[in-house]
């Protein structure tokens, strides 16, 4: 599967997954919670997106690095820098509920997850063929 599909279905399973995350919280939880959801889910998101924007200058199509490894080193430090402040004022306000932001976090985690056990399954699928 080339990368700009995988991108593609990543993107949208992120969006999918946060939505019904926040969803089935604000029908069932408190604000707090639901808030921590989406503000996880959100801050996630932006991340990974600059991650990947971040990769894909980084590298030319032929896979060639032309961009010096120290540059990418510092900007995923900055990220995960201004990933933690973001965190940081959000529970110091006593905005989120911890768990509510946990889970939202790891919105990617679950995209991921899904998409590798959906691969798992074809493969098996048409082994068994």
């Amino acid at each position: 599967m080339d990368w700009e599909r995988l991108s593609r279905i990543l993107k949208t399973l992120n969006w999918i997954v946060l939505f019904f995350l926040g969803l089935s919280s604000y029908c069932f939880l408190h604000g707090s919670f639901t808030f921590g959801i989406i503000a996880g889910g959100l801050s996630i998101i932006a991340n990974f997106a600059l991650l990947e924007r971040t990769i894909l200058r980084a590298f030319s199509p032929g896979g060639n690095l032309h961009v010096n490894k120290g540059a990418i080193i510092g900007k995923y430090y900055l990220r995960l820098l201004g990933l933690g402040v973001v965190i940081y004022l959000l529970l110091r306000q006593h905005l989120v509920d911890p768990v509510g932001l946990t889970i939202g976090l790891s919105t990617v985690t679950i995209s991921i997850v899904g998409i590798g056990i959906y691969m798992l399954r074809k493969t098996y699928s048409k082994e068994a063929i």
